[in-house]
């Protein structure tokens, strides 16, 4: 579902010539937290491919998708302290303060790879940093969305 959504609506979005959403890394993010974590790795890695594949990429998707499936149990950590793993820890649920923190810093990791490795000039750093910054606010803004249409109704 991700990949079609990013291939087919979100690719085409180009807010003021460079500014992109990536949501597609909430599959990464959604991830139960207590499964498998080399089907997480490999996940990811099927993810990025596709997503470089119809983007015509270069692999830059694959290669920040990947880290940031490597980075993901620093990021729980960061966020929720160090027993995030056994408590019940769901992004999709009500969006605290940890669950946007986490989400927010995932996407700007995630952003920040992805733009340098598809830049990657030293002297433009600061166009990366741009990009960057804005992108990930937009991506957030659309992830939120994403999260409150499939969190499941509690009656």
């Amino acid at each position: 579902m991700f990949i079609a959504l990013q291939i087919l609506l979100f690719n085409n979005i180009n807010l003021f010539g460079f500014v992109n959403p990536y949501p597609y890394i909430l599959f990464i993010l959604l991830y139960p937290v207590n499964s498998n974590k080399s089907f997480l790795l490999l996940g990811s890695f099927a993810l990025g491919i596709f997503i470089d594949m119809f983007s015509n990429s270069g692999g830059v998707h694959t290669t920040a998708a990947i880290l940031l499936a490597y980075i993901r149990p620093a990021l729980f950590r960061f966020a929720f302290g160090l027993s995030y793993e056994y408590q019940t820890v769901k992004i999709a649920d009500k969006i605290t303060p940890e669950r946007a923190t986490l989400l927010f810093l995932a996407i700007l990791i995630h952003h920040f790879i992805l733009f340098t490795l598809e830049i990657f000039r030293i002297d433009l750093f600061l166009i990366i940093l741009y990009r960057t910054l804005l992108s990930t606010i937009f991506t957030f803004i659309i992830c939120l969305l994403i999260i409150y249409l499939i969190k499941p109704n509690k009656r």
